[in-house]
């Protein structure tokens, strides 16, 4: 379960290639073997027991470990430089797993109101119907509207670094401040940056989540979804309650916080709520997680280059009307894709078409290379219109709030050589506009 990260003072190409391996003694297999079993067979009666009261931790069950799955923890942790980490079903079992775990009913979290829109529609829906209320932050970069959002309540803040698809960077040392002042941990969703771009652990985050399905994975064949705890959150210490990781989980029991310590989040995490969740990750799919994430910086670094060129390419012409990326020196944002993004701002952005939705439309049916699609962190280039896909259950007021306009296109920008990107979404802008 811990990194256990012999590879931690190696380069970061190293470590994507190396870290969280295990030797394989039997056949001496150089690729971490797909261990395709739901169970485990127990030695002895003593060695069951110390199983399930956690005093031994070997292998038990799939639904909370797997040999492969281990590998894929260690090596995303080692990458994260977190101090353990948790693989589930999806990213959005991730973030369902993690905050139910924090907090309960009559319990509050905070997040920038700008999240991805799947994360919005599990707060506003499947979270009130449990009784966890969820306060927007409009304005991340206002620390007035931060401290007027939390209440004693409050379990937790959730950030994007990139959220989708506006690209509207969140700068992660200012919002850990604000964590800090409050007493509470700070979680931030990396899926579109990836550690290879952003590591929130080292700018004072205390919780990364990941939709590995995306960029770590990379190539949209599997589903997957990641928690890495920092390790860095005191949680006995906190003014505010705890109890899945500071109170014993059986009579006469150790709690998580005394038992593992550092690791504390992570073990609950693993035999308690997400176990009991059952948001069990295929081997399959872990052992493609792990193939992802051995090309990880080869991949992203054609990703920020393509999105860098088309994203400049887009800000002149003519058929379109404005352009969402960081990266560009006219953003809002620039100032955070320089201070902590290296002047970088992901490969997922958003450009508004001339002619509203019909042109937009006309734009999206004349896509070639461009995959019609409802996926980003794929090797492909993707599109999608969130007005009437992604956002279309979001009310016109709320839509119009996060500035998703009848004429937005999302794009996800692959690995292909951008000159064909580029020409892809010429014709089609010339298609959008005719005139």
């Amino acid at each position: 379960m811990s990194t256990n990260d012999d590879w931690g003072g190696f380069g970061f190409d190293t470590r994507q290639v190396h870290a969280g391996e295990a030797p394989e003694s039997t056949h001496g297999a150089r690729i971490t073997p797909i261990y395709l079993s739901a169970a485990y067979l127990f030695d002895d009666f003593a060695e069951a027991e110390a199983r399930f009261t956690g005093a031994d931790e070997g292998q038990l069950y799939s639904r909370n470990a797997n040999p492969t799955h281990h590998v894929a923890e260690r090596r995303l942790a080692s990458l994260e430089r977190g101090s353990g980490a948790i693989v589930v079903g999806s990213g959005q079992a991730a973030i369902t797993g993690l905050l139910l775990g924090l907090a309960g009913s009559g319990e509050r979290l905070v997040s920038t109101a700008s999240i991805y829109s799947g994360t919005r529609i599990l707060f506003d829906r499947t979270f009130a119907r449990l009784g966890v209320g969820v306060d927007y932050v409009r304005d991340p970069e206002n620390r007035d509207e931060w401290d007027r959002a939390i209440t004693p309540e409050t379990k937790a803040i959730l950030v994007e670094t990139i959220p989708n698809p506006k690209n509207d960077l969140v700068d992660v040392v200012a919002v850990a401040e604000v964590a800090r002042a409050h007493g509470i941990p700070l979680i931030v969703d990396n899926t579109v940056a990836t550690p290879y771009l952003i590591r929130p652990l080292e700018l004072g985050a205390d919780v990364v989540v990941h939709s590995s399905t995306k960029f770590l994975t990379g190539h949209g064949a599997a589903l997957s979804g990641a928690i890495v705890d920092g390790g860095s959150f005191d949680w006995s210490a906190s003014s505010r309650s705890y109890p899945g990781i500071t109170a014993p989980p059986a009579p006469g029991a150790p709690s998580f916080a005394e038992k593992y310590g550092r690791r504390a989040l992570e073990a609950y995490l693993r035999f308690g709520i997400v176990n009991d969740l059952g948001a069990a990750l295929s081997p399959v799919h872990s052992f493609l997680l792990q193939q992802g994430m051995e090309t990880l910086s080869l991949r992203m670094a054609r990703h920020l280059q393509n999105a860098d060129e088309i994203a400049r390419w887009l800000a002149g012409h003519p058929a379109v009307e404005s352009v969402d990326y960081a990266g560009l020196e006219t953003s809002p944002y620039h100032r955070i894709a320089t201070a902590r993004f290296g002047g970088h701002a992901g490969s997922v952005f958003a450009f508004t078409v001339r002619g509203g939705r019909e042109g937009a439309q006309r734009f999206f049916d004349a896509l070639r290379v461009f995959s019609r699609m409802t996926n980003i962190g794929d090797v492909r280039s993707m599109a999608l219109h969130p007005a009437t896909t992604t956002h279309v259950s979001f009310s016109a007021d709320e839509r119009a709030r996060l500035g998703i306009s009848d004429g937005l296109i999302r794009l996800s920008i692959g690995i292909e050589t951008a000159s064909d990107l580029i020409a892809d979404l010429e014709q089609a802008l010339r298609t959008a506009s005719p005139h």
